[in-house]
């Protein structure tokens, strides 16, 4: 009996978790009411309270969570020692696109709410120390090093790979009202941008 109702307590444990994913994504933190998330996961405010005693401290899950595995592919993409810079901005530009069009939500998300709380995905993700000592670091310094690419200051590599995968999406409203494309045009517009972006990334950065 005790099995089960602990069974029965992780599936509401999540189904409120996905709730606020729901609701948060769409209204941010100061937005959302706990009553928005409990209607979205058909509960009583009451048993949300009884899982997730505060806004707040769900909202930190639910935001980490999402940064955790929004940055997780670039991780395990930059720390590969099997594939090659350029097989490296194929993985993280066709992973991204890839996430956002299920997800479109996630990059505004993480965007607002990295500008209300700047620091809180430092403390608890070590990004930093993760890029300093990654594979893609060493490969980067040394196509420097032959001569390969011109641009010495690897950050102009990551912001022109992630700025011409992400900005897009973080612009669709303004993108798809000014070429009058539809939701499905415009996602085979990004799905393009898989082959076309490593194709820049190369043109921008290589010598010569």
């Amino acid at each position: 009996m005790k099995e089960e109702s602990k069974k029965k307590d992780t599936t509401t444990e999540d189904k409120i978790k996905e709730a606020a994913r729901i609701v948060f994504y769409k209204k941010g933190f100061a937005a959302t009411r706990t009553r928005d998330i409990a209607e979205e996961a058909d509960i009583n405010l009451a048993l949300l309270n009884y899982y997730f005693r505060s806004k707040a401290k769900l909202f930190e899950i639910i935001m980490l969570e999402t940064m955790s595995g929004f940055f997780q592919s670039l991780l395990v993409a930059l720390n590969t020692e099997q594939t090659t810079l350029e097989e490296k901005v194929e993985h993280v530009v066709g992973r991204y696109i890839d996430l956002i069009i299920i997800e479109p939500e996630i990059p505004t998300f993480i965007i607002s709410e990295l500008r209300n709380n700047p620091n809180l995905l430092l403390q608890k993700i070590p990004l930093k120390e993760v890029v300093q000592s990654s594979v893609f670091l060493k490969q980067h310094q040394e196509a420097v090093k032959k001569g390969e690419i011109i641009e010495p200051n690897p950050l102009h590599f990551l912001i022109n790979l992630l700025g011409l995968t992400v900005f897009p999406f973080i612009a669709k409203p303004m993108l798809m009202g000014s070429s009058e494309l539809n939701n499905k045009e415009f996602n085979t517009l990004m799905l393009q941008r898989k082959k076309l972006i490593p194709m820049w990334i190369k043109a921008m950065m290589a010598a010569g």
